[in-house]
C-alpha cells in the first residue's frame, strides 16, 4: 500500500457501499492513485444496515446510502458526512425507505431531493434534504402494471432512478413491467411525482430495465436490461417521446444470466456492462458515429460482479467482485477499451457500489 498523500494530484477519492451488518464499517472511503492504482485506507462508517447502494453529493461532503434489505420495516435512506481534514465518515441522518429492498438513489439537480427506487415494493421513496445532510420525512410513490415473464414480472420492481443530464427529468426503471417510468423536474430543480405528470415508456418485452446511462452529448440513453441482458440505445431527442434505437443481444455472450450494472467511459468512446453468475465479465462496446453500439471484446472478472466505476480519467475500471469478497482494478486501453487485470485488489467484504470523487486541488 502507498503512503497515504492527499497532495499529490494523482490521488482521487473511492467510495465503496457493501452489503453488511450494522456494526460493520459498510461504507468506506479510500485514497486512490490514479498513476500506480494503489489504495490506502482513510476512513468508513459503521450503523447502517446493507448500504448496498451510495450516491454523493457534487462537494463530495455527503454521502447518500440506502439500507438494502427485503422487510420494509428495517429498509432506510441515510445521509453521512465525509471530512477529507478529519478523515472521518459520519453518520448524519435517517429516515424509513418504506419500501422494500431499495437498490439505487440519486440526488435530484438542485440536491435538495434524494429518490430512491424500491426494488419488491415496486415504488420509489423520497426525501427532502437540507444543506447539513438532515433528511426531511419520506414520501412513497406507487406504480402499477406486470410485463410477459409470468415469475419475475407480475407487479412493478423498481430498479434505478436517474435524471437527465440537464436536469429536466427523472427516469426510473421498473424491471417488472418493461417500462421507464419518467417524471419532469421544475424550475426549482424538485422532480414532480404525481399521476398527472407521469409517463410511461415501454422499451422490449422481457428485458426487465435494470440500469441505465446517459451519452453526455447527445440525446442517448444506454439500458441495461437484467433478464435478457441486452443494452439498448434509446433516443428521446424528441419531445415527449423515448425510441428504441438498437437491443444488441450479443453484450452478454453468456445467455440467461443476470445483468448488473452499466457505465460509459468519461470520453463517450465506449460502454461497459456486468453480468453475474456462470458468465461473471464485462461486455465491452464501442459507440459508434450514429450512437449505437458494436461490442469489442468480454472481460472475465471474479465472482458475482455486480457495480463498476471507471476513474474519471479514464485509465482504470475497478468492479466490486461480491461473492470473492475483492474489489478488482483493471486497466483501461484508451484507444481500443479493452482491458488488463491489474492483479491488484481491495480487500472488502461483500462490495456491491464504487463511486469515484476528485478533490478540488
Amino acid at each position: 500500500m502507498m503512503k497515504l498523500s492527499l497532495i499529490l494530484s494523482s490521488i482521487i477519492y473511492l467510495f465503496i457501499g457493501s452489503y453488511s451488518d450494522p456494526q460493520d464499517e459498510g461504507i468506506q472511503v479510500f485514497a486512490f492513485d490514479t498513476e500506480t492504482a494503489d489504495a490506502s485506507y482513510i476512513c468508513g462508517a459503521t450503523g447502517i444496515l446493507s448500504p448496498g447502494f451510495i450516491c454523493l453529493s457534487r462537494n463530495g461532503r455527503l454521502v447518500y446510502s440506502v439500507g438494502e434489505v427485503p422487510d420494509v420495516e428495517k429498509t432506510t435512506v441515510n445521509c453521512l458526512r465525509f471530512d477529507p481534514r478529519k478523515k472521518t465518515l459520519t453518520l448524519v441522518s435517517s429516515q424509513p425507505a418504506l419500501g422494500g429492498a431499495p437498490s439505487y438513489i440519486a440526488t435530484s439537480p438542485n440536491e435538495r431531493m434524494v429518490v430512491t427506487a424500491n426494488y419488491y415494493t415496486g415504488d420509489i421513496t423520497t426525501c427532502t434534504v437540507n444543506r447539513k445532510g438532515i433528511l426531511g420525512k419520506p414520501v412513497v410513490y406507487g406504480f402499477e402494471g406486470h410485463s410477459v415473464n409470468p415469475v419475475r414480472q407480475t407487479h412493478p420492481y423498481l430498479h434505478g432512478v436517474f435524471f437527465t443530464p440537464d436536469g429536466s427529468e427523472l427516469w426510473c426503471t421498473d424491471l417488472g413491467t418493461d417500462l421507464i417510468r419518467v417524471f419532469p423536474v421544475d424550475k426549482k430543480g424538485f422532480p414532480i411525482i404525481d399521476k398527472e405528470h407521469q409517463r410511461d415508456y415501454f422499451t422490449k418485452s422481457n428485458l426487465g430495465p435494470r440500469h441505465l446511462v446517459f451519452s453526455g452529448d447527445r440525446p442517448l440513453a444506454y439500458l441495461l436490461g437484467e433478464m435478457s441482458g441486452e443494452v439498448c440505445t434509446l433516443d428521446y431527442s424528441t419531445p415527449g417521446q423515448v425510441r428504441l434505437v438498437q437491443a444488441l443481444a450479443e453484450a452478454n455472450e453468456y445467455k440467461g444470466e443476470s445483468a448488473a450494472d452499466i457505465h460509459m467511459s468519461p470520453d463517450g468512446r465506449f460502454v461497459y456492462s456486468s453480468y453475474r453468475n456462470t458468465g461473471d465479465g464485462l461486455a465491452i462496446m464501442k459507440v459508434e458515429a450514429d450512437g449505437t453500439l458494436t461490442k469489442v471484446g468480454y472481460q472475465r472478472t471474479g465472482r458475482y460482479p455486480r457495480n463498476f466505476a471507471i476513474s474519471p480519467d479514464g485509465r482504470f475500471l475497478l468492479l466490486a467482485s461480491r461473492d470473492d469478497d475483492v474489489v478488482e482494478i483493471y486497466a483501461r486501453d484508451l484507444e481500443t477499451g479493452l482491458l488488463t487485470d491489474t492483479g491488484k485488489r481491495i480487500p472488502f467484504h461483500n462490495p456491491s457500489c464504487l463511486k469515484f470523487f476528485v478533490p478540488k486541488k
